[in-house]
C-alpha cells in the first residue's frame, strides 16, 4: 500500500466517521416525522436536515473542497455510513438521483455548466431529476435504452424536445433536470439510435408532471413522477458533453450510480441487522431469548455472512472504477449480488422480529420495502444477468476464433 493510499483511507475514515455520527445521533430521530409521507420526505423536512448537515461540516461529504471526488473506495466508505438511515442520504447531500448527477456533470460539463447547474447541488441548496426512463405502455425506453421514444430536433442554435418520461424520481420539486432524448431521425438513412443528453432548469412550463407514482419504496424527495414534456427548447450551450452521445456518457454515469445504491442500501441493511440483533437478544419465547433458538441464531448469522459478502463486491467494483474501467459488467455483478443479498439480510431481519418487524414501530419494515425496490431500480437483476451472459458469450466465441485462426 503506498502513502497515498494510507492518507485516502484516512481521510475517508475520518469524514466517514463524522457521517455516522450525525446521521445515528441527529438524522434517526426524523424516521417517524410526519413530514415522511409515501411520496418521500417534504422539501421542509429536506431543507432542515440539510441545514443541519451543513452546520455539522457533513453536507456533501464525498465532494471535496475545490471541487475534488474522493475516489470509489473511498465514497464506499462514507456513503455506506450515509445510509445507516433511509434519510441520510437526503440529509448529508449523498441521495439518489442527484449523487449520479453531481457525478456526471463534473466529469463531462463545461465549466458554464457547472458553474449553473452543479454549484446548486454540490451546496445542497437544490435537487435534481434524470430523464431517461419511458413509460411501458408506450413502447417507451427501461432497461433498454434503444427503445427511446422521447425525441430531440434541432430548430436553429435549439433543440425541440417532446416525448413522455416514467418513474423519474424527485422530478417534483427538482431544480436541476437532465434529459436524454433520441436525436436523430432517420435522416440520411441513419437508423441506429443515438441520444443526446440536455440540462434543464426545473420547474418549466414545458415540462408537466402528469402524476406521482404510488411506489413500494418512500425515501426518495419528490417520489417517482410520470412527466410529459411538449415542445421544450433547449439552447446549443445546456447540451450536455457532446451531441449524439447520450449513451456514452450514461455508461460513465451509470456504474457508479448502481455501486453508489449499493453502498448507501448496504448502510441502511447494516443498521436493520442491528435492530433485529437487539430484539433477538432481548426478547424471549419458550424459556429463552429468541437468539438461543438455532432458527433464529442461524439467520442473524447468515445476516452477517451476506453483509460481509456484499461489503467485498463493493469494494471490489469500486477499485476497478478507481482503476479507470467503465466497470461495466463489474457493476453488473455487484449490483445483482449486492441487490438480492441485502434483500436477504432485510427479509430475515422481519422474519427474527415477527410482527414488529411488519409494523413501521422500527425502520425495518422500511428498509425491507426499499431493498425490494432496489432490486428493479437501476437494472432488475434479471437484465444485469442477461447482459453478463451476452458477455461471456462474447468472449468465449472470441477466445474459441483466436484459437481457430492460430
Amino acid at each position: 500500500m503506498s502513502s497515498m493510499d494510507v492518507v485516502q483511507t484516512e481521510r475517508a475514515s475520518e469524514i466517514a466517521k463524522r457521517v455516522e455520527e450525525f446521521v445515528r445521533t441527529v438524522v434517526v430521530p426524523y424516521e417517524h416525522d410526519p413530514r415522511c409521507g409515501s411520496h418521500g420526505p417534504s422539501e421542509e423536512l429536506v431543507r432542515e436536515l440539510r441545514g443541519k448537515a451543513r452546520a455539522a461540516g457533513v453536507l456533501t461529504p464525498h465532494i471535496l473542497a475545490g471541487g475534488g471526488h474522493l475516489t470509489q473506495l473511498e465514497t464506499a466508505t462514507v456513503l455506506k455510513q450515509s445510509g445507516l438511515s433511509p434519510l441520510g442520504p437526503v440529509a448529508v447531500n449523498t441521495a439518489a438521483p442527484d449523487e449520479g448527477n453531481m457525478y456526471l456533470i463534473g466529469k463531462i460539463g463545461t465549466a458554464a455548466q457547472k458553474a449553473r447547474f452543479l454549484a446548486p447541488l454540490v451546496a445542497g441548496d437544490a435537487r435534481s431529476a434524470f430523464f431517461m426512463t419511458e413509460p411501458a405502455s408506450d413502447g417507451g425506453a427501461g432497461s433498454d435504452p434503444s427503445m427511446l421514444q422521447t425525441t430531440a430536433r434541432r430548430h436553429g442554435e435549439h433543440w425541440i424536445i417532446d416525448g413522455t418520461k416514467a418513474f423519474i424520481t424527485g422530478a417534483e420539486g427538482a431544480s436541476v433536470g437532465i434529459v436524454m432524448a433520441r436525436s436523430n431521425t432517420g435522416e440520411g438513412g441513419d437508423d441506429k439510435v443515438k441520444a443526446t443528453m440536455f440540462l434543464v432548469d426545473l420547474p418549466h412550463p414545458a415540462i408537466h408532471l402528469e402524476r406521482i407514482l404510488d411506489t413500494i419504496d418512500s425515501s426518495m424527495p419528490g417520489g417517482h413522477a410520470v412527466v410529459r414534456i411538449n415542445g421544450l427548447r433547449v439552447p446549443d450551450n445546456q447540451v450536455l458533453g457532446e451531441a449524439h452521445e447520450g449513451f456514452k456518457y450514461a455508461q460513465i454515469r451509470l456504474s457508479p450510480a448502481r455501486l453508489s445504491h449499493c453502498m448507501r442500501w448496504h448502510g441502511a441493511t447494516t443498521r436493520a441487522h442491528e435492530i433485529a440483533t437487539h430484539y433477538a437478544c432481548t426478547r424471549r419465547a419458550f424459556g429463552k431469548l429468541l437468539i438461543d433458538h438455532e432458527g433464529v441464531g442461524f439467520m442473524l448469522a447468515e445476516n452477517v455472512i451476506d453483509l460481509q459478502q456484499a461489503e467485498l463486491m463493493i469494494d471490489w467494483c469500486a477499485a476497478v472504477l478507481d482503476g479507470g474501467s467503465l466497470g461495466t459488467s463489474e457493476s453488473s455483478m455487484a449490483k445483482v449480488a449486492v441487490a438480492d443479498a441485502l434483500f436477504r439480510v432485510a427479509d430475515r431481519c422481519v422474519q427474527v422480529m415477527g410482527g414488529t418487524g411488519v409494523s413501521r414501530d422500527t425502520v425495518v419494515e422500511q428498509v425491507f420495502r426499499e431493498i425490494r425496490a432496489f432490486r428493479i431500480y437501476d437494472g432488475p437483476t434479471e437484465v444485469h444477468k442477461w447482459s453478463i451472459a451476452k458477455k461471456i458469450k462474447r468472449d468465449t466465441l472470441s477466445g474459441l476464433n483466436s484459437a481457430q485462426g492460430g
